[in-house]
């Protein structure tokens, strides 16, 4: 079951204003924001994280070509990559609300 979700357009990830593409075989540290939830995990909940270059028809297509948006005409395949070594490490942030001490 699906959580929430995040979204991020690699050419904005510095700037709504300057977009810029990204080089092949660069590495680039970025954030996604995600979706606000709250969720009661249990005892042998797990996570899993998906990673995706497209989330049509909930968004718009990406065409990973660097094309002007709306006017693509060559669609790519994207390779994406989480690193984690300890030299590039990745992490995922989940602030935790301590529980209520609810007297009934």
């Amino acid at each position: 079951m699906n959580l929430t979700e995040g979204l991020l357009r690699m050419r904005y990830r510095d700037s709504w204003e300057r977009p810029a593409l990204m080089v092949p075989d660069e590495v680039y540290a970025i954030t996604i924001e995600l979706f606000p939830i709250a969720n009661l995990f249990g005892p042998g909940h797990r996570l899993r994280l998906d990673i995706s270059s497209s989330n049509f028809p909930h968004f718009d297509v990406n065409p990973n070509s660097g094309e002007p948006e709306g006017e693509w005409r060559q669609p790519r395949i994207a390779r994406n990559r989480v690193f984690v070594e300890a030299a590039r490490p990745s992490d995922i942030l989940l602030p935790v609300i301590p529980p209520l001490d609810v007297v009934c």
